[in-house]
């Protein structure tokens, strides 16, 4: 007997403006093409594609379908964690919650390692090296906590 996911949760548009209102007050996001869509209850696809809705579903209906669109995020904490993708996806448009990372930083983030810095907040943070984007981080207390993927992270050279 095989398994059948929970059918693909499709945002409507009173939900996508929900998320889009969340962003806006997390990140200064104003405004995202596409569809958003959910398999479970925290992770997050936008789809930016020529399907329809409708589609979609018609697609879904007859072959099983893990996601639609590139991984956006997550929800966490009542919060969205954006993935390296969705903060790429949306880097024109984000303005709240920049970290600027400095050379020995970089190196420490991309290496999967959280950074040991007290930034008064305790929210998701964009990090950021000079212009580039490299992820979203969450800043408590004490750190910064890294959520690079272990398979994406930079490896140490054997020398």
């Amino acid at each position: 007997m095989t398994r059948q996911n929970p059918p693909m949760k499709i945002f409507t548009s009173k939900e996508k403006e929900k998320l889009v209102a969340q962003l806006n007050k997390q990140f200064g996001i104003k405004e995202i093409e596409g569809i958003f869509s959910m398999r479970g209850q925290e992770r997050l696809f936008l789809f930016s594609g020529d399907f329809s809705i409708k589609q979609i579903r018609e697609i879904e209906s007859t072959l099983p379908i893990e996601r639609v669109g590139i991984y956006f995020g997550k929800f966490m904490d009542n919060k969205v964690r954006l993935s390296i993708e969705g903060v790429h996806a949306l880097k024109s448009q984000i303005t709240k919650n920049i970290f600027e990372l400095d050379d020995e930083q970089l190196d420490l983030w991309m290496k999967g390692n959280e950074l040991n810095i007290k930034t008064g907040k305790h929210d998701f943070l964009i990090m950021k090296y000079k212009d580039n984007f490299v992820g979203c981080g969450k800043a408590s207390a004490e750190k910064i906590t890294n959520f690079i993927p272990k398979n994406r992270r930079l490896r140490e050279r054997n020398e």
